[in-house]
């Protein structure tokens, strides 16, 4: 099982590991703050540093075996380290660093739309979820307006656990219909914002409070069916002209 470093620490851009495989599948270090792709967020990019400076690129990273463990995706004709060998990885921070405030602004768009959350999707320039809601236009500045101020409140998100049991005990915690917290390790991590504003599992990387977002608008709301809506975050404040997001 691959110690996952990202988890307790979203912030750690750089660590030291030892390889524990590589081959074509990808590349297996012991620890791990490269983020595998999962529940909407990508997988994180960078680059592991060998003993002589040489960098193998990360173009990606995975979950497999069950989520147990986690590959690094290496670069198109990179040189493979050894089993053994110690690295020191590197993260692409500025676009991981972009996930985790999009991936927070989203946790604050569910509480500002409190519908059935079906899909979402997250990357550095625009992110979004799709609700079951009816009929009925979503006026893009009041949303705009309502999450800038749990921005600005600058509350802290923090994360704690719950067992499997107690999670089926509290099935309100879900937000999400079609992707299920994972379950079967018998805990499960949950991201809390204020004291109060939003609990709910999530295994991605967070801020460490909501001024660290910035500004966000409501870039745009499509109608994918009969009830879903997909609602677009975008970085920066929101245009005057509607066209323009």
């Amino acid at each position: 099982m691959t110690e996952a470093l990202f988890r307790d620490d979203a912030y750690l851009a750089a660590a030291e590991a030892r390889v524990v495989s590589a081959g074509a599948d990808g590349i297996e270090l012991d620890r791990s703050i490269f983020y595998p792709n999962g529940g909407g967020q990508p997988g994180d990019t960078g680059s592991l540093e060998r003993a002589d400076g040489e960098r193998i690129a990360v173009a990606g990273t995975v979950y497999t075996d069950g989520r147990t463990r986690i590959l690094l995706v290496p670069g198109e004709g990179a040189v493979l380290p050894a089993p053994g060998e110690v690295v020191v990885q590197h993260l692409d921070w500025a676009t991981r660093y972009r996930h985790m405030r999009m991936h927070t602004a989203l946790h604050l768009l569910s509480v500002v739309l409190p519908y059935p959350v079906t899909g979402g999707q997250i990357g550095a320039e625009e992110s979004r979820l799709d609700f079951d809601m009816p009929e009925g236009g979503i006026d893009r500045a009041a949303v705009t307006a309502a999450l800038m101020e749990h921005v600005a409140a600058d509350l802290a998100v923090t994360t704690e656990w719950i067992t499997d049991a107690e999670l089926e005990a509290n099935p309100g915690l879900v937000k999400t219909m079609k992707v299920k917290p994972p379950t079967g390790s018998g805990r499960v991590r949950l991201v809390r914002i204020g004291d109060t504003l939003d609990l709910q599992p999530c295994g991605g990387t967070h801020v460490r409070s909501t001024a660290e977002i910035g500004e966000v608008h409501l870039a745009k709301v499509e109608k994918k069916g009969r009830i879903n809506r997909r609602v677009r975050l975008r970085f920066g404040p929101l245009p005057a002209d509607p066209d323009a997001a």
